[in-house]
């Protein structure tokens, strides 16, 4: 008997807590979409790709910057000399190339053909005398010595007049192959460092990516600055998002490009337009900094919603609530979606 009371008071408080919730879901279902975020917007830390001594910082903190806007600048002396010593030294290898390009001036083939002929007529006259030492050799005319020098000399020669016809050959050839290729890719590597000390100079300024405001001023001109170092912190202007937070019952609410309301303490009775433009495949625990109406510990969903027409009122970190907007309103894509 006790042990089919327990079953009945178990079945029981089983279809109590069936029907709790399913309540609670209808509940939710029934609900206005409202949903707790913040403001974000981008911030962009600005430094120089490459060190210096900082020469001028043209804007201050508040200031607004225009995108392409010159922020700041280095002392760029050093880097103009390694551009302009970099230039000349392209320059130096591009006439080398071109000289190679030309190959060997009509002059210098000339002057070899004219070397050419006349070994040759050396050559013939050393021949000529060697014969004639030979007959007077033969008669006993003159001594073997005499003879020995006269051949040996045509001999000589004969192998000069080979040496100068290969030197016109190559004249007329020109540069080999391997030594044009060699050359080329020299001048190559001087257009390379040619553009390299050209972004070097360059990236002694610091122009502002978008347009923004200037945030944060870290370093004063006369300051030395590494590399990477953060001189500017500038806070874009667009595109502003609400990180906002929905919870898993309230999903089917939220869809991708559904416009919605963006309400601030500070203007409730002038929301802004905006379109949910993403939303995460993750459940998280609600971040302590979003205040809801249910327990912080209940899973949700991190939505980003794109405002469409942003102004100076909306600032970083700044509350939020979101609502759908009216029924027959248009979806708009905002910036960055």
């Amino acid at each position: 008997m006790n042990r089919k009371r327990i079953l009945v008071v178990l079945a029981v408080a089983a279809l109590c807590g069936l029907a709790w919730f399913i309540i609670q879901r209808n509940s939710h279902h029934g609900e206005e979409l409202k949903l707790f975020g913040n403001v974000d917007i981008r911030e962009v830390e600005l430094s120089f790709r490459v060190p210096g001594k900082l020469a001028e910082v043209r804007v201050d903190e508040g200031d607004q910057a225009k995108a392409g806007e010159l922020l700041a600048v280095l002392d760029a002396q050093h880097y103009r000399d390694a551009r302009d010593k970099a230039a000349g030294d392209r320059d130096a290898a591009a006439a080398n190339m071109a000289k190679y390009r030309a190959g060997n001036r009509a002059e210098e083939i000339a002057q070899a053909r004219a070397q050419v002929a006349q070994i040759d007529a050396q050559v013939k006259n050393a021949a000529t005398l060697a014969k004639r030492r030979e007959l007077l050799f033969k008669s006993g005319a003159i001594s073997a010595q005499e003879y020995d020098d006269a051949v040996a000399s045509r001999d000589a020669l004969q192998a000069q007049l080979q040496s100068v016809r290969k030197a016109l050959q190559l004249q007329n050839a020109g540069f080999r192959t391997e030594d044009v290729q060699g050359v080329a890719a020299s001048l190559r590597s001087a257009d390379a460092a040619v553009a390299a000390a050209t972004t070097d100079l360059n990236d002694t300024k610091i122009i502002a990516p978008a347009d923004g405001t200037v945030i944060s001023r870290v370093r004063e001109p006369g300051a030395m600055a590494e590399a990477g170092a953060t001189v500017l912190v500038l806070s874009l202007d667009k595109p502003v998002w609400v990180r906002a937070y929905v919870p898993e019952p309230l999903l089917g609410k939220v869809s991708q490009g559904m416009p919605v309301r963006v309400y601030t303490d500070s203007r409730p009775d002038r929301p802004y337009k905006g379109v949910v433009g993403f939303i995460s495949p993750v459940a998280e625990f609600t971040p302590k900094n979003v205040e809801t109406e249910t327990l912080r510990t209940d899973l949700v969903y991190r939505i980003r919603i794109v405002v469409n027409e942003p102004d100076k009122e909306l600032r970083q970190g700044m509350p939020v609530t979101v609502r759908a907007a009216p029924a027959g309103t248009t979806t708009a894509k905002g910036p960055g979606q």
